[in-house]
């Protein structure tokens, strides 16, 4: 979502549609992935987060008329308001009374922010909608577009040239879209000083043993070549990776610096350096993401990102394998 949308402002509006406490992670998570705030206003106190919203639909109802509720909201957050305005009529209601509130904040030294599109054709009212607040004198108001957004809409939304500065993103943002369950296998892989490793007859099952360390594998230009390499933690480099599920397939990398991603944070049940901020973390992703190529992170088939494991893994994989096969029979 981050990457369609440009530099326009990403909001996460998902706490109603997430599962308990997961809505305070999908908030951690969401700004660590560039969203810049969140309508979770216990997430953003917990984080140092920006907590940001506009109104409810309900807020509006409450009221005996549109401009009522759009007058005591703006009554009471002059310095951010944002009129929600397709609860009854987007067009011919709702724009109109925004921009009748908003003419009176600024004769008593206000500015609105801006105007919420919930529903119908964002697009279409987006584009609309901006030629209302132009032609009315305040181009400074933004225009903020809700409602089942995903990186799909998103992107269909910008190549429409929608005039919309603020996405807020909710269900498909904090829910498992598109893939509800993590489709993995995670098995011991070290006990009692010994590696260990789980069997199948299906090769895609057979974990890999032992303490483990991951390289990520860098170009010339201290970019990221496109594939990692897994290895033991006691190697500290590889010529040569190797699929581990088809081993006659492999990729030379001799030629190429190697970063290892794996440190250890925790030792005998203390934590060894103080956790980053989450500002920091994010900042941190963002950086990383700068060193991917751009055909891994085109939008349609993009580049699959590779992963090699090493020889003597490999073998330490067989051995064992081996060993447990005699020992069943």
């Amino acid at each position: 979502m981050r990457h369609v949308a440009g530099n326009r402002v990403l909001s996460d509006f998902g706490l109603r549609r997430a599962q308990g406490p997961g809505g305070v992670m999908a908030a951690r998570a969401a700004v660590i992935g560039g969203f810049n705030s969140t309508s979770n206003v216990y997430a953003a106190e917990l984080y140092g987060l920006d907590a940001a919203g506009t109104m409810a639909h309900s807020f509006i109802e409450s009221f005996d008329s549109e401009t009522e509720a759009f007058r005591a909201f703006a009554r009471v957050r002059p310095g951010n308001c944002i009129f929600l305005v397709d609860t009854y009529d987007t067009l011919h209601s709702g724009v109109p009374n925004a921009i009748m509130v908003a003419k009176e904040m600024e004769s008593q030294g206000h500015h609105a922010a801006g105007i919420r599109l919930d529903s119908g054709d964002l697009a279409w009212l987006a584009i609309t909608a901006r030629k209302m607040l132009d032609d009315a004198g305040l181009s400074y108001m933004k225009i903020i577009a809700s409602n089942q957004l995903d990186e799909y809409v998103i992107k269909s939304l910008l190549e429409q040239d929608a005039p919309i500065d603020i996405f807020g993103v909710g269900t498909r943002l904090v829910t498992g879209q598109p893939d509800a369950a993590l489709d993995g296998v995670y098995k011991l892989s070290m006990a009692g000083a010994k590696p260990r490793l789980k069997i199948s007859d299906n090769m895609q099952k057979i974990t890999l043993p032992g303490i483990k360390q991951v390289h990520r594998v860098l170009d010339g230009n201290a970019h990221f070549f496109g594939a990692d390499a897994i290895t033991l933690s006691d190697e500290n480099d590889v010529d040569t990776i190797y699929n581990p599920f088809e081993p006659g397939q492999f990729l030379p990398i001799s030629d190429f610096r190697k970063e290892p991603l794996l440190r250890k944070v925790m030792e005998n049940g203390r934590q060894l350096n103080s956790p980053p901020s989450l500002q920091e973390i994010g900042s941190y992703a963002r950086q990383r993401l700068d060193l991917l190529p751009p055909e891994f992170k085109r939008f349609e088939n993009p580049h699959s990102y590779k992963s090699g494991v090493s020889k003597k893994l490999l073998d330490l994989r067989y051995k064992l394998v081996k060993e447990h096969t005699k020992e069943t029979g």
